[in-house]
């Protein structure tokens, strides 16, 4: 199970990765405790021991290069050490995707991260309906909806 301070890191670390602009971000959509949810009902135990442990390095990696808690750095520090997570992560995709797709090795927990942070934002009732734009009631298709350069993508 996840604690408020987990549910809280959560957030902060989904800000970075979906941080609020002229539209809502990560926190606002309490990413993480949807993300709790997800991974306490969802994944498989080891899946679970995976992403707890990513939470841990997280933190850690903080501390160990700026003596701090990632909650407590400014959003540079934070971006910088996710970017190195990234890298890392997309890397460790590229080695083992074969094995990722088979099931026979488990995710890097980076990427379940970011996934879920971008699932949970945009499942929300804020992600849906501030981020992306909504129509609730939907009227015809219209396969030739003119399209212009910096519009939101539509909700469904």
């Amino acid at each position: 199970d996840f604690s408020k301070d987990d549910v809280a890191f959560i957030n902060e670390v989904g800000e970075v990765i979906m941080p609020k602009t002229d539209t809502p971000g990560a926190k606002a959509a309490n990413v993480g405790l949807t993300i709790a949810i997800i991974v306490s009902d969802c994944y498989t135990a080891a899946e679970e021991k995976v992403f707890k442990q990513g939470l841990t390095v997280i933190k850690d990696a903080a501390k160990s290069k700026f003596q701090k808690d990632f909650s407590l750095l400014n959003q540079q520090q934070q971006t910088e050490i996710l970017t190195k997570l990234d890298v890392e992560a997309k890397e460790y995709n590229r080695i083992y995707g074969p094995q990722l797709e088979e099931k026979s090795v488990l995710p890097h927990y980076f990427s379940m991260l970011k996934q879920l942070v971008l699932f949970a934002l945009f499942t929300s009732e804020v992600g849906a309906t501030k981020v992306l734009r909504y129509v609730p009631i939907p009227g015809y298709y219209d396969g030739d909806l003119d399209y212009k350069k910096g519009d939101k993508a539509w909700a469904k």
